[in-house]
């Protein structure tokens, strides 16, 4: 079965960095374009970043381009998520999925996730 496992996150101050990993099990990885989800507290689940299987198209949610970058290495199965200059506002949980639909931004496009990492960022 598939399985995914991010981790990576932690406690960092504002303008600091993290980055974060997903390890990837049970699908030909290189084959699926792959995203990154984030939910604060309080609020619904939104799109942060998506890369497709080959690693060439990238996209990004407006709040975090220029200050995250979504990479993979399909060699060993694994999404990252490089994550700079961090704000307050980039605090909650960073969930990464598999897409099996065609719109990127859309969760229900997904059809796996990881359990989540969490991500504090103080001011």
């Amino acid at each position: 079965q598939v399985q995914l496992v991010e981790s990576g996150g932690g406690l960092v101050q504002a303008g600091g960095s993290l980055r974060l990993s997903c390890a990837a099990s049970g699908l030909t990885f290189s084959n699926y374009a792959m995203g990154w989800f984030r939910q604060a507290p309080g609020k619904e689940r939104e799109f942060v970043a998506h890369i497709s299987g080959s690693g060439g198209i990238t996209s990004y949610a407006d709040s975090v381009k220029g200050r995250f970058t979504i990479s993979r290495d399909n060699a060993k199965n694994t999404v990252y998520l490089q994550m700079n200059s961090l704000k307050p506002e980039d605090t909650a949980v960073y969930y990464c999925a598999v897409r099996s639909g065609s719109r990127y931004r859309d969760q229900k496009e997904y059809d796996y996730w990881g359990q989540g990492t969490q991500v504090t960022v103080s001011s």
